[in-house]
């Protein structure tokens, strides 16, 4: 970005700019980034600086809910219900506009938190055994009404074709909710892969190793795979004879997968070692962990 002109005038703020250059290395908040950069011809385009940097969303939510996490845990012991209740709380405020927070940086963090909290404290409700302790009907009769409601709200307000939830932080809080609420009651816990679902075991265990560099990097191969199809127009023969082809969508999400799967190889290692796990290329089976000095190898269910 600084060698295609962005600089410490981008936004009129010479000595903000640079402090706000440390969230690239601690993300309590979101990196700048460019706009409009005239992208790298006929191989990225100038939305190219936006597409990397959209997704780092997560790594800062991420960040934030691990710092959290001890008082949460700490809350979640002393008032389950109204812990777990806390973040939907907050979105119903947002959307409300019973709060409002002045900035950008800030309240987006706040609005992230509100809208995934929830779910963040059911997977911590989960591990404690808090879910295990309701009745076996209630999750089954209350989770569908909550994801509903999401739905509900959502569609009251013009959700339809070229929306998403993201713009919607209440549908997709409530939303969320119900639905994880409701997959960690049914989730199973095996000690192996039941013999139907042990063909999918490498591909499943390589995107859960694999979640965050996928999540990452997917807008910027998706862009990168879109301008070099597109490239295909200029030779005639093509034009000619397969337009159907160079305007279907299939070719360019095979090149998708292709770019991302370069993107594991070069860069996924670096999950494992945040893991603590030995670093590897390509995993396909589960990582040996040591426990009590024995070595045993780590079955993850579902």
């Amino acid at each position: 970005m600084v060698l295609q002109g962005w600089g410490p005038d981008a936004d009129g703020h010479p000595g903000w700019w640079w402090l706000h250059l440390t969230f690239w290395i601690v993300p309590l908040s979101d990196p700048p980034y460019a706009e409009g950069l005239p992208g790298v011809h006929g191989f990225i385009g100038e939305d190219w600086a936006a597409e990397l940097a959209g997704p780092l969303w997560y790594i800062r939510a991420y960040l934030w809910f691990v710092l959290l996490s001890p008082l949460l845990l700490k809350a979640l012991r002393a008032l389950p219900v109204v812990t777990l209740l806390a973040p939907i709380a907050l979105a119903v405020a947002f959307e409300q506009s019973y709060l409002a927070l002045p900035g950008e940086r800030f309240p987006s963090a706040l609005t992230d938190f509100s809208t995934f909290g929830a779910c963040w404290i059911l997977g911590m409700a989960h591990q404690e055994g808090i879910l295990k302790r309701l009745p076996r009907y209630i999750v089954p009769s209350v989770a569908p009404v909550i994801a509903l409601a999401g739905l509900w709200y959502a569609l009251r307000h013009d959700f339809g074709t070229g929306n998403d939830l993201d713009s919607m932080p209440l549908a997709q809080a409530l939303w969320s909710f119900g639905t994880v609420f409701l997959l960690l009651h049914i989730s199973p816990s095996w000690s192996e892969w039941p013999p139907r679902l042990r063909r999918w075991a490498g591909p499943i265990t390589l995107l859960n190793s694999r979640a965050v560099t996928i999540y990452l990097w997917h807008n910027t191969c998706i862009l990168i795979a879109a301008t070099q199809w597109d490239r295909l127009w200029s030779v005639t023969v093509l034009e000619q004879n397969v337009p159907g082809l160079l305007e279907s969508p299939w070719p360019v999400l095979v090149l998708v997968w292709v770019l991302l799967g370069g993107c594991v190889l070069a860069f996924g290692w670096v999950e494992d070692l945040a893991a603590k796990q030995r670093p590897r290329l390509w995993p396909r089976s589960e990582p040996r962990v040591r426990v009590r000095g024995s070595r045993r190898r780590a079955v993850r269910g579902g």
